[in-house]
């Protein structure tokens, strides 16, 4: 095939992008402003174009043709001719490769050159560059692919909210130091598959992963210039193209699919962090790679009185216009296709808040983007997760988002840490947390799982770290320690970062365990970064976005020490207890009082007062204990039995010094057994764990003790 007798011929509209029907490949691209698309074709290293022609059929806005006899494999893409008149919005350049949206694969790194950016009298302007040739070598590829799998047996997990735990990782990041994985598949799709992760994944006790960015994302020329590289992925270009990088093999789309297959014969769900809200092309100072050079007007939300700009809702120099119904359709048909192609079980949307804005960049949660996806059949049923905030105006929306998402609850993480580093007066903010945060999402019926509840996530302190650095140690990223968050509610312990003080170190792990037992025994769903479980530590980079190092990754090795394998240990039992006791997972908020007299829920003082309303907010409060009693969970299983447990008490103490606390007897049985008490070595009592209703318990300075009163057969709770 050449340049002078390739043929295409008219094709379809749809689908879009590249589809292979087993004789040839139908190409479809979306642009309503360009004068002529022109499909370029590269041999099978993607250093020389081969072969072109304009694809000459369009019907309404869609360019398309067909190739007949073209196979899988084949590497394209396209040069776009239309209108340079940026002070009206449009930035065509027919000497720009560009990458097709909805390719599903994209080969080769991305290699920067001027060309790609705008230069003028050697200081850096917009992308005006219209008569410099866009190097092809430099530029990605996109790939027809063949979608056949053999799925076999799989079946989706569908696990429960109620039932799910989940754990935050990234795919290269926690298996680059695995010593038990064959070199070659480290950092993999495939690495993630291999028997001793997922061992280590159901030892855990984890229902589902959510990885970071696995779409197509390019590293940022400013990086590679600093030695860097582009680590969390929140940089996309082609958002249904798995990431290259991460595969072990010349095939992602297949290796990812294995990789699901086997996550859910483990019963593990996979949960995809996605960035619908910007792009990798930046600014207007930044490189032509894909949509700007489609078509800039129709793809990225512009300044109404100066298009040459664009609107920022993301804090990355663009947003993608998701009112613009051909863009909306490219996300839903993104999302369609992981799920239905690939069999992921959800998504966690980065900035969500961005997604929701409408023409006029006002957030509405009944508008369009929202609507669609809660009427569409395939969307609708799987888990939908919100990073419930964007950096524009009325971006933050924590308890904003529709009945059928659950969301990132930043104020559940600010408040726990809060709390345990000796604020005071939190109490009542304490309680809506640990209880589901019904403050924010009862009100539009929505259940506890729509809190999705987390101390520490990929953006900001490991747990190591929130409890070793009062400070950001940012160095390492080349930008003066001013990047990522300083207000990071930490509490070092009494010493900046790495100590031999055994006072401190056993200060350290105490107050993780503080966190851990807070997190995974509140209602709603607990979110877990991977490695909090055994000392994962940053160094203090709060904010290590560019560190694809030995800063990021997960360090095996640290697991065999002595206070992480105990800390490995009690993080294993805490999920045991919450999996083994639905109290710890109800469906529905609390009521005070549930059926026929019955309390669900109790709040007491030390003294076994129960706390009256003007002492929720007293500046020095600092304690309180939670009597969950199993008979008052007025729940039911999936099959419709009708659910009961044992009585719980949680008693909290963030005060520096011991406390004791009366215990409420509630039940005619006259002991409590002891499950958890983070003061104490392993967290739990040595030598028995009984303990005496009538004697107080004392809860030591800035420690959690969880009780449990077993029932006994007719017992009723006292209501005086």
């Amino acid at each position: 095939m050449n340049k002078s007798t390739m043929t295409v011929w008219p094709g379809q509209p749809y689908p879009l992008g590249a589809t292979w029907d087993g004789e040839g490949v139908n190409f479809a691209l979306f642009s309503e402003h360009a004068d002529q698309v022109i499909l370029c074709l590269f041999d099978a290293k993607g250093k020389h174009e081969i072969a072109h022609a304009p694809l000459r059929e369009r019907t309404g806005q869609v360019w398309h043709g067909y190739l007949p006899e073209a196979r899988p494999g084949l590497l394209y893409g396209y040069r776009v001719h239309g209108p340079h008149r940026p002070e009206e919005g449009h930035r065509f350049n027919p000497n720009k490769l560009l990458l097709d949206p909805y390719a599903k694969a994209i080969a080769g790194p991305m290699q920067w050159s001027d060309a790609q950016f705008g230069y003028r009298l050697g200081g850096r302007t917009e992308d005006l560059s219209v008569n410099t040739r866009n190097s092809a070598p430099g530029m990605p590829k996109c790939q027809v692919v063949d979608s056949a799998f053999f799925w076999g047996d799989d079946r989706r997990p569908h696990t429960p909210w109620r039932n799910t735990l989940i754990y935050e990782l990234h795919v290269r990041g926690f298996t680059m130091r695995h010593s038990e994985l064959p070199v070659e598949l480290r950092g993999t799709y495939a690495g993630l598959a291999c028997g001793p992760v997922i061992d280590y994944l159901k030892a855990l006790g984890v229902t589902a992963v959510e990885l970071l960015p696995v779409h197509y994302f390019s590293d940022e020329r400013l990086l590679l210039d600093r030695g860097l590289r582009n680590f969390w992925g929140y940089s996309t270009l082609g958002y249904f193209a798995p990431n290259p990088r991460y595969a072990a093999t010349d095939n992602p789309v297949a290796e990812f699919k294995s990789m699901v297959k086997t996550l859910h014969s483990a019963g593990i769900e996979v949960i995809l962090d996605v960035v619908y809200n910007h792009s990798a092309e930046g600014n207007h100072f930044g490189p032509t790679l894909s949509f700007r050079g489609l078509d800039n007007a129709s793809y990225y939300r512009l300044v109404p009185d100066q298009p040459r700009y664009y609107m920022d809702y993301t804090g990355c120099g663009n947003t993608l216009n998701t009112a613009h119904p051909r863009v909306l359709q490219m996300v839903m048909d993104s999302l369609r296709y992981w799920v239905q192609e690939m069999r992921v079980d959800g998504f966690r949307f980065d900035l969500a808040a961005t997604l929701a804005r409408d023409k006029k960049g006002e957030v509405d949660q009944a508008g369009t983007f929202m609507d669609v996806i809660q009427q569409d059949p395939l969307l609708s049923q799987v888990k939908l997760i919100a990073e419930p905030w964007d950096v524009g105006e009325n971006g933050y929306q924590v308890g904003q988002f529709p009945g059928s998402w659950s969301e990132w609850n930043g104020k559940y993480r600010d408040v726990v840490r809060d709390y345990w580093r000796g604020e005071g007066g939190l109490i009542g903010d304490l309680a809506y947390r640990l209880t589901g945060s019904a403050d924010l999402y009862e009100h539009n019926g929505r259940h506890p799982h729509a809190s999705i509840n987390f101390v520490t996530a990929h953006d900001g302190f490991t747990l190591y770290d929130l409890v070793s650095y009062n400070e950001r140690h940012n160095e390492a990223n080349g930008e003066d320690n001013q990047d990522g968050d300083s207000h990071n509610r930490s509490w070092n312990c009494g010493t900046e970062g790495d100590t031999s003080d055994p006072a401190i170190l056993a200060l350290r792990l105490h107050q993780r365990r503080n966190f851990l037992t807070t997190l995974l025994l509140s209602q709603g769903v607990p979110m877990l970064l991977a490695g909090d479980e055994v000392g994962r530590t940053q160094r203090g980079n709060n904010n290590a976005y560019c560190q694809d190092n030995e800063i990021s990754w997960f360090d095996w090795d640290i697991s065999w020490l002595p206070e992480n394998r105990e800390l490995l240990a009690f993080t294993q039992r805490l999920i045991q207890i919450r999996q083994r006791h639905p109290t710890f997972r109800r469906r529905h908020f609390f009521r005070g009082i549930h059926g026929e007299g019955v309390r669900d829920i109790l709040w007491f003082n030390p003294d076994g007062r129960e706390i009256d309303d003007d002492e929720w907010t007293h500046d020095y409060a600092r304690c309180l204990g939670l009597y969950l009693p199993g008979d008052g969970l007025g729940d039911w299983d999936e099959r419709g039995h009708v659910l009961e447990d044992d009585d719980f008490l949680l008693l909290f103490n963030a005060h520096h010094e011991e406390v004791p606390f009366i215990l409420p007897v509630l039940r005619e049985n006259p002991v409590f057994e002891v499950l958890i008490d983070t003061a104490l070595p392993q967290g739990r009592p040595m030598y028995g764990n009984q303990h005496p209703a009538e004697e107080p318990y004392p809860v030591r300075g800035r420690s959690l003790a969880v009780l449990q009163h077993r029932r006994l057969p007719s017992a009723t709770v006292n209501m005086n």
